[in-house]
């Protein structure tokens, strides 16, 4: 299981407070460092490893909430960010000390329906007391966890943090499974161009070969200029194709119309994007006009190659569908957004192959809290290419298409 469907816990709270001397406990190995010197830790810093009896999780080290100084500042900023990675938060604090700071990261954990769990360390110095456990439980907590991080039993605490993790943090649902039965064929076209690593397939293919595979059914995987002559010559009918979205019009002319046709985009955005909101933002793009703003949401990190999906496809086929004069911002990663969000008409979303579930909807809150539509790659290059009715059928009722004004 890779990184984007393991759980993320974030230990957080104020500076020498042992959070990293609790993620070295837990781990039973020194995989943090850890100082008497107060602010040791700078950047969130992610460790992965592996809960005995639960699985694999990737815990984050962040600075202490009370750095002080213009550097601490920025690192205050990045813990606070933190929290948009994380499932499960864990909050550490020593002699029953609670104030701003502690109820600034409570709120701001309510703010992105984060769950979290109080650690109380140092326990073998002064005891957390019951006042103090009733405090936290009032404020949300699911847990207060008495601990000892320099020699203290480590199960109480993994317990509490098995119990607090959300399912839908750990439970990984199926990319097809609801598309495809058993002894099914499915096709997956995956061009091999300028943008495709280096001597393997991208993410999303291999998710898609794999959890095929999961479910019983046939995977064929081939480059779009062999469609053809592979229908042809095996007269085999497959139960469903899926495309690059860069090649949907290619896909869409070799793939008989009784054949369920989809990209992997849109099979990312089903799987964890929101889908229902990608549904109705979709259409927004008829109404962009001159001037409007375009926010490109590209969750990784990557070589820019001269022809990039993102930064020069995506923008081209929609200023020529829309005949509009149209200005596109591109952030990668999980990089701040530089403007206001309400300075932009639309936000298109990648896949999200790179990036947790909560993560990606994390990504699109301020989007959707302002009521601006959002949409996918793959389901905007499918709508202004003329073929977005039939990319989203296999997902979508009859009664949730639409007629697109096409060009």
């Amino acid at each position: 299981m890779g990184r984007e469907r393991t759980p993320h816990i974030g230990l957080f709270g104020r500076r020498n407070n042992g959070k990293s001397s609790i993620i070295n406990r837990i781990a039973n190995q020194d995989i943090a460092i850890v100082s008497d010197h107060a602010g040791t830790t700078t950047d969130p810093v992610k460790k992965s490893f592996e809960i005995s009896g639960f699985g694999p999780v990737v815990l984050i080290d962040t600075a202490g909430i009370d750095d002080v100084g213009d550097l601490g500042q920025q690192r205050i900023k990045k813990t606070i960010g933190a929290i948009k990675l994380v499932d499960l938060a864990i909050l550490v604090v020593t002699n029953n000390e609670w104030s701003d700071e502690e109820m600034s990261l409570v709120e701001k954990f309510n703010d992105q329906d984060t769950p979290f769990i109080v650690v109380h360390n140092k326990c073998d110095l002064v005891e957390s007391t019951a006042v103090f456990s009733h405090k936290c439980h009032e404020l949300g907590c699911l847990s207060v966890v008495p601990f000892n991080a320099l020699n203290g039993d480590a199960e109480p605490l993994i317990k509490a943090i098995k119990e607090a993790i959300p399912e839908s943090a750990y439970s990984v649902p199926s990319l097809v499974g609801d598309l495809v039965s058993y002894g099914d064929i499915v096709l997956l076209i995956t061009p091999i161009d300028i943008e495709a690593p280096e001597g393997r397939l991208i993410l999303p293919q291999v998710q898609a070969i794999r959890d095929i595979l999961d479910n019983d059914a046939i995977c064929v995987v081939l480059k779009e200029r062999e469609v053809d002559a592979f229908l042809r010559k095996t007269n085999i009918k497959p139960s469903l194709a899926i495309t690059d979205s860069q090649i949907f019009l290619k896909a869409d002319a070799s793939i008989p119309k009784d054949i369920p046709l989809t990209s992997f985009s849109i099979l990312l955005a089903h799987f964890k994007g929101d889908f229902s909101n990608y549904l109705k933002g979709t259409p927004k793009i008829d109404e962009l006009k001159d001037g409007d703003r375009v926010l490109m949401l590209e969750s990784c990190s990557h070589h820019v190659a001269c022809d990039d999906i993102g930064r020069v496809k995506i923008p081209r086929w929609i200023a020529a569908y829309t005949g509009r004069q149209l200005e596109f911002d591109v952030v990668a990663g999980l990089n701040n957004v530089g403007r206001p969000i309400d300075d932009y008409a639309l936000v298109i979303q990648c896949g999200g192959c790179m990036i947790t579930r909560k993560q990606l909807h994390n990504r699109l809150g301020p989007a959707k809290a302002n009521d601006i539509a959002i949409t996918n790659y793959g389901m905007a290059i499918a709508y202004v290419q003329g073929i977005y009715n039939r990319a989203i059928s296999p997902f979508v009722k009859t009664k949730d298409m639409i007629t697109p004004d096409y060009l």
